[in-house]
């Protein structure tokens, strides 16, 4: 079989089973969810399956790499320079909680109680790396060292605001609750050692 006509059918398949598995996150929770729920509803055997992905959470990972990549940008876009007055959210802080509110349903599959750690961690390992190569040489821990600590500390501020919103239902506005955080976010980007 021909290279490209094999790379064309690995692709399908590889669509079919991120689209059962998005599917039926909408059903139930993402721990409830096997390996043959997927391939069933993909039309695809199991081998196939485990020619992409050792497992589900795998598959999760995979399966919504566009949408953290949505959120990514959205947190590149956080400034350490950016102002907002008192009262007010970091436009970008909030573009980031709207993002969250317009996927929420399957963020609380993969984030909440029954989600997967694996792709929490995935998840925060990205969230890290933008945000270090993002701040790269502005943020230091209090003896002036790399700015790898400061990065993680807030990525996973970040994250743990996003889960812990998720989880009591998203209340208010994602600017509303951008206003809440900001002062800290701030606090964690802005603060340099004396």
């Amino acid at each position: 079989m021909p290279v490209q006509q094999s790379d064309r059918r690995s692709r399908r398949s590889r669509t079919a089973m991120e689209g059962a598995l998005l599917e039926l996150i909408g059903d139930r929770d993402l721990s409830q969810i096997s390996v043959s729920d997927v391939t069933g509803r993909a039309d695809v055997h199991r081998s196939t399956f485990y020619e992409h992905y050792t497992d589900v959470h795998d598959l999760a990972a995979s399966a919504c790499t566009e949408m953290f990549d949505q959120l990514l940008a959205a947190t590149s876009a956080l400034s350490v320079s950016e102002d907002s007055s008192e009262g007010s959210a970091h436009p970008s802080l909030t573009a980031v909680f709207a993002h969250v509110a317009e996927h929420r349903a399957l963020y609380q599959a993969l984030l909440g109680a029954d989600g997967s750690a694996r792709v929490i961690n995935h998840l925060l390992q990205r969230m890290t790396e933008s945000i270090r190569s993002r701040f790269s040489g502005r943020l230091t821990d209090p003896e002036g060292d790399t700015d790898d600590p400061a990065a993680a500390f807030i990525s996973g501020a970040l994250l743990g605001s996003i889960a812990d919103w998720l989880h009591r239902g998203c209340p208010g506005t994602p600017e509303h609750f951008a206003t809440a955080i900001s002062p800290h976010l701030a606090g964690a980007t802005l603060t340099r050692p004396a």
